[in-house]
């Protein structure tokens, strides 16, 4: 029926069909892919990240900024981007100018792009010149803004799905937990004794998990200069967190010993030592007019 050259030229024609099929059917994939993804266990991958590909079961974003503000975080190891727009202004992801500036020059923290000749946004300006009369008032030096941003927490180090969170109410459980998915990963319900208030909760949802030195106070205190993996040593160190009422650790915010205490009196001292401890670990610094009302309260718990 068909001689040499028709066969070669039906099988020519075949591996053709097949190659524009595989790159239609890709291109097609690829343009249904978002730019960002969500994983299950929160990670904001990019297309940059080589994890990208990888996540399947995923919430998509249009950007990575709008992947952190809905609970997200950064893959472990990557670096938030700082933008120097044309005209010299320093935009962090806080910025609401972030997304917008698509002409710029990139630096890893908002420092270098000031060292760089670049200069804060007029509200960021405002915001310092806040902390530095606070930092007056208070007879300490001024330190570089606070971000949350800068201090990687809820990570989960040995990749089990479950981040620091979710581990801690595990432990602490008096009874077994409950879990939302057959993965484990997230934690719904259980029973948690909060010592700040002297209450037992069953829904996990009702808690926070508080640092019991805020990450804003150590920032104020002296780990201002800290490395991020040192924040994040801190951020996730179990010695300084605990358990509490939702509506107690938005209560306490940033606030330190001299400013606020549980309402459970029975738990204060215990409290105060654990809270110095942390202080002590970290070779963080009270301010004189802290220091005095410390010593106070310690000379009270003896």
């Amino acid at each position: 029926m068909f001689n040499s050259s028709s066969i070669k030229f039906l099988r020519l024609f075949f591996c053709l069909f097949v190659a524009v099929y595989n790159n239609n059917t890709v291109l097609a994939n690829t343009s249904s892919e978002p730019e960002v993804k969500q994983s299950s266990s929160g990670i904001c991958h990019d297309k940059s990240s080589a994890s990208f590909e990888r996540t399947k079961n995923y919430k998509p974003f249009d950007n990575i900024a709008d992947c952190l503000d809905d609970g997200g975080r950064l893959p472990k190891g990557k670096v938030e981007q700082v933008k120097q727009s044309s005209s010299g202004i320093c935009h962090d992801r806080t910025s609401a100018f972030y997304e917008r500036t698509k002409n710029f020059k990139p630096f890893d923290t908002i420092a270098a792009c000031i060292d760089a000749g670049g200069r804060l946004p007029e509200g960021k300006v405002q915001q310092v010149e806040r902390a530095t009369a606070e930092a007056i008032e208070e007879n300490r030096a001024f330190v570089t803004l606070y971000n949350r941003d800068d201090w990687p927490h809820w990570l989960d180090t040995d990749n089990d799905c479950q981040n620091t969170r979710h581990e801690i109410l595990i432990q602490t459980s008096l009874k077994p937990v409950e879990f939302k998915t057959v993965n484990q990963c997230i934690v719904l319900g259980g029973e948690w004794y909060d010592p700040y208030s002297g209450g037992t909760f069953t829904t996990s949802n009702d808690l926070d998990l508080d640092h019991i030195v805020p990450l804003k106070f150590a920032h104020g205190h002296g780990a201002d200069g800290w490395s991020r993996e040192r924040k994040a040593m801190f951020a996730n160190d179990l010695d300084n967190l605990i358990l509490t009422h939702a509506t107690l650790n938005r209560q306490k915010g940033a606030k330190g010993l001299d400013e606020w205490l549980p309402p459970n009196h029975s738990y204060r001292c215990e409290y105060i030592s654990r809270f110095n401890a942390v202080m002590e670990k970290y070779s963080l610094a009270y301010i004189p007019s802290e220091k005095r009302v410390v010593n106070n309260m310690v000379n009270a718990c003896l």
